[in-house]
C-alpha cells in the first residue's frame, strides 16, 4: 500500500537524505537541491561554495529544506547589501520548508516574488520585511510568534489557510494590493492595529480564538470578512473601510468594537452573531448598513451610529434588552424580532416596520438633539437629510406591544396592523390630513375641513378621481383598498384614542369611519340615507359650524313662515256681538301679503322661533299653518342646537 510519503514526492530535484529504500520512507529529505544535496545537508565546504556564490538580490531556492537559525543567518548574511546592511532578496522560493529555531527575514527586501507556502515557522517568524513582488504564505504554520510589524507588501500578500499557533503582529503594515487571509486560523492575538489596507482584503472563514485588534486601520478596498469566527474581543475601533466592507456570517463570540470607525462604502452584517456587545458607538457608513439575520444575544447597546444610506436589520434577533440609536436615511425592520424590551431613538429616518415580531414592549422614537458619542463629541450626521423619523407601514406588525414618540404618520400603512386598538402614541404624531378649503365639484361647493385621515383613505378617494382636490394617489402597484377595509381600522384607531383618554383625537377617526360607512356599497340603502343626513346635518355630530348653519337657516326660514303665514291679524275681541266666535283656537289672518312684513310681528315671530329652540311653547295665537310651523320647528331647531353643542363638546372633552 502506498504511504503519504510516497505520494508526497516533489515535483523538483530533492536531496533525498534518510531514503529508506525498504521502509515507510522512499523519498527521504525534500530539501531542493543545491550541488548535490539541500542546503541543510552540504558538506561545509560545499556549503562555503554555495554561500560565496550568493549576492544581494540573489534569487534563493530552497523549497521543502530544513533551515536552522544559524544557516538562516548564514545565508541572508550572504545577500545583506553593504549600502544598507540589510539582505536584499530576489526571487524567494522556501516553499514546504521547515525553518527549526526561528525566522528572522526583519528588513530584508524581497525584491521578486517571495514564497513560503505550507512553511512550517517553529519558533519566531520575523518579517519586518518589503515585499515588493507578490509574497505567499498560504497554508503556512506559525508555531512561535509571527511578527510583520511594519512590513510593507507592494503585491498581492496570500495567508489563505495559514494557522497562528502564537500571536500575530500585523500592526502598521501596508498592503498595497490584495491581502488574502481566507481560512487562516489565529490561536493567538491577533493585531493589525494601523495597518493600511490598499485593494481588496479577505478574512473570509478566518477563525481569530483570541483578540483581534484592527484599531486604526485603513481598508482602501473591498473588505471581507465573510464567515469569519471571532473567539475573543474584535476591535475595529477607529478603523477607516475606504470599500465595500463584508463581514457577512461572522461570528464575534466576544465584543464587537467599531467605535469610531468610518465606512466609507456599503457594510454587511448580514447573518453576522453578535454573542455579547455589539459597539458601534459614533460608527459612520457612508452607504449601507446591512445587517439583515444578525443575531444580537446580550447587546444592550447599538449606537449612536450614523448611516447615510439604509440600516437594514430585517429579520435580525434582538435576544436581550437593547437600546438603538440610529441616525439614518432608512431603517428597514421588516420580520425583526424583539424578544425583550427594546428602545429605538432614531433622528431623520424614514422606518419600515412591516412584519416586526414583538414579544415585549417596545418604543420607537424621534431623538429631538444629534446624538452624541460617548466621549462627548457629536455624532457626524453632516452626510444626512434633515426630515422628521417617519414610519412607513405597520402591516403584519402586532401593535399590542408598540409605543410611538413624536413620529410622523403620514405615509404609515396600518391597514393588516394586528391589535391596533393597542396602539400607543405619544408626543406628536401626525397622520395625513384631508385636503382643507372650499373647492367645487361639478357646481356644487364644497368645503373641506381638517382632520387626520388614513393614509389608504387618501388612495381610495384619489382613484375615484380626487386627486385634484389634494388626495395623495397609492404609490405605484399598489391597489387602493375600499371603504369597507377601512372602516374598522378607523374604529380601532378611534378605541385606542379614547383609551388614552384623548377625546378630541378619536374624533377625526369616528368621522372617518362613519365616512367609510356611508360610502361603503355593502350597507343597507336605508343606512346610507341616514348616515347621508347625519352628515349633511352637522358632520355626524362633530362639525358644529354646519349645525349651527343649518340652525340659522331653520331659524330664518321659521320666522318668515310665521311672518307671512303664521300669524293672525283679527283677534276673537274683534267680531261683532252675537257672532259665534272660536276665539284663539282659530284665529285669522286677514290682511294682504305685502302689508304682513311688519317689526311687530317680527318680534312675535322670533319670540316664537326663540322658544322653539328651547323646546317651548311660544303661547302666541296663530294660525293653522302657524301651528304646524311650531311643531316642525319644536322637532328640528332643537335637535340642530343639541348637535352643535355635541360637536363642541366632542373638541373639548377630556
Amino acid at each position: 500500500m502506498a504511504t503519504i510519503t510516497e505520494l508526497a514526492a516533489p515535483d523538483y530535484p530533492y536531496c533525498g537524505y534518510g531514503a529508506l529504500p525498504e521502509g515507510e520512507d522512499l523519498v527521504g529529505c525534500r530539501g531542493r537541491r543545491v550541488y548535490e544535496s539541500c542546503l541543510a545537508h552540504l558538506d561545509d565546504m560545499a556549503l562555503r561554495a554555495y554561500l560565496a556564490s550568493l549576492r544581494p538580490g540573489s534569487d534563493l531556492d530552497h523549497r521543502g529544506t530544513t533551515i536552522s537559525a544559524a544557516l538562516l543567518e548564514r545565508l541572508l548574511s550572504a545577500v545583506r547589501n553593504p549600502d544598507t546592511g540589510r539582505p536584499s532578496l530576489g526571487a524567494a522560493r522556501f516553499d514546504g520548508a521547515v525553518f527549526d529555531g526561528g525566522a528572522r527575514f526583519g528588513g530584508a527586501t524581497f525584491t521578486d516574488r517571495a514564497e513560503f507556502n505550507g512553511v512550517n515557522f517553529r519558533g519566531l517568524a520575523e518579517f519586518t520585511s518589503t515585499f515588493q513582488r507578490e509574497a505567499g504564505f498560504a497554508r503556512a504554520t506559525f508555531h512561535g510568534p509571527a511578527a510583520f510589524g511594519g512590513a510593507t507588501f507592494a503585491r498581492d500578500a496570500e495567508f489563505d489557510g495559514a494557522a497562528f499557533t502564537d500571536s500575530a503582529r500585523f500592526t502598521w503594515v501596508t498592503f498595497k494590493a490584495a491581502a488574502t487571509f481566507d481560512g487562516a486560523v489565529f490561536r493567538g492575538d491577533a493585531a493589525f492595529g494601523g495597518a493600511t489596507f490598499r485593494s481588496v482584503t479577505d478574512f473570509g472563514g478566518v477563525g481569530f480564538a483570541h483578540d483581534a485588534w484592527f484599531d486604526g486601520a485603513v481598508f482602501h478596498g473591498v473588505t471581507g470578512f465573510a464567515g469569519a469566527t471571532f473567539e475573543g474581543i474584535a476591535g475595529f475601533a477607529g478603523a477607516a473601510l475606504k470599500g465595500d466592507a463584508r463581514f457577512g456570517g461572522t461570528t464575534f463570540a466576544d465584543s464587537a468594537r467599531f467605535a469610531g470607525a468610518a465606512f466609507t462604502g456599503n457594510a454587511s452584517f448580514r447573518g453576522a452573531t453578535f454573542s455579547r456587545g455589539a459597539w458601534f458607538d459614533g460608527t459612520v457608513f457612508q452607504g449601507a448598513a446591512d445587517f439583515a439575520g444578525a443575531v444580537f444575544e446580550r447587546a444592550s447597546m447599538v449606537g449612536p451610529l450614523a448611516c447615510r444610506g439604509t440600516v437594514d436589520i430585517s429579520r435580525a434577533v434582538f435576544a436581550g434588552a437593547v437600546t438603538l440609536e440610529i441616525a439614518a436615511s432608512r431603517v428597514e425592520c421588516w420580520r425583526t424580532r424583539w424578544t425583550s424590551t427594546a428602545v429605538l431613538r432614531l433622528r431623520h429616518a424614514a422606518v419600515g416596520l412591516s412584519g416586526a415580531v414583538l414579544e415585549t414592549p417596545v418604543s420607537v422614537a424621534a431623538h429631538p438633539l444629534p446624538f452624541a458619542r460617548r466621549d462627548g463629541a457629536p455624532l457626524d450626521e453632516s452626510a444626512i437629510a434633515r426630515r422628521p423619523v417617519r414610519i412607513l407601514g405597520l402591516l403584519g406588525t402586532d401593535a399590542s406591544h408598540l409605543t410611538l414618540r413624536d413620529v410622523d404618520l403620514t405615509t404609515c400603512r396600518v391597514v393588516g396592523t394586528f391589535h391596533l386598538d393597542q396602539l400607543r402614541l405619544h408626543g406628536r404624531c401626525p397622520l395625513a390630513t384631508a385636503p382643507t378649503g372650499a373647492r367645487r365639484r361639478g357646481v356644487m361647493p364644497l368645503r373641506h375641513t381638517t382632520r387626520q385621515t388614513l393614509v389608504e383613505e387618501h388612495h381610495w378617494r384619489a382613484a375615484r378621481g380626487r386627486a385634484g382636490e389634494g388626495w395623495t394617489p397609492a404609490p405605484t402597484g399598489h391597489a387602493p383598498l375600499q371603504p369597507a377595509a377601512l372602516a374598522p381600522v378607523y374604529r380601532e384607531l378611534r378605541k385606542a384614542f379614547e383609551d388614552s383618554k384623548n377625546e378630541p383625537g378619536a374624533a377625526d377617526f369616528y368621522y372617518g369611519e362613519m365616512e367609510m360607512r356611508r360610502h361603503d356599497t355593502d350597507t343597507p340603502p336605508a343606512e346610507r340615507f341616514l348616515l347621508w343626513l347625519y352628515w349633511a346635518a352637522s358632520g355626524y355630530g362633530l362639525r358644529a359650524s354646519r349645525a349651527l348653519g343649518w340652525l340659522l337657516a331653520a331659524m330664518t326660514t321659521t320666522v318668515v313662515l310665521m311672518i307671512g303665514f303664521g300669524l293672525p291679524d283679527t283677534p276673537a275681541e274683534a267680531f261683532p256681538p252675537g257672532a259665534r266666535v272660536i276665539g284663539k283656537q282659530n284665529p285669522k289672518l286677514h290682511a294682504a301679503f305685502t302689508d304682513r312684513f311688519t317689526a311687530a310681528r317680527a318680534q312675535k315671530a322670533a319670540d316664537v322661533v326663540v322658544n322653539s329652540v328651547i323646546f317651548r311653547s311660544s303661547g302666541q295665537d296663530l294660525t293653522t299653518t302657524g301651528r304646524y310651523t311650531e311643531m316642525a320647528s319644536r322637532l328640528t331647531e332643537p335637535a340642530l342646537l343639541a348637535l352643535a353643542l355635541l360637536a363642541v363638546r366632542g373638541r373639548v372633552k377630556r
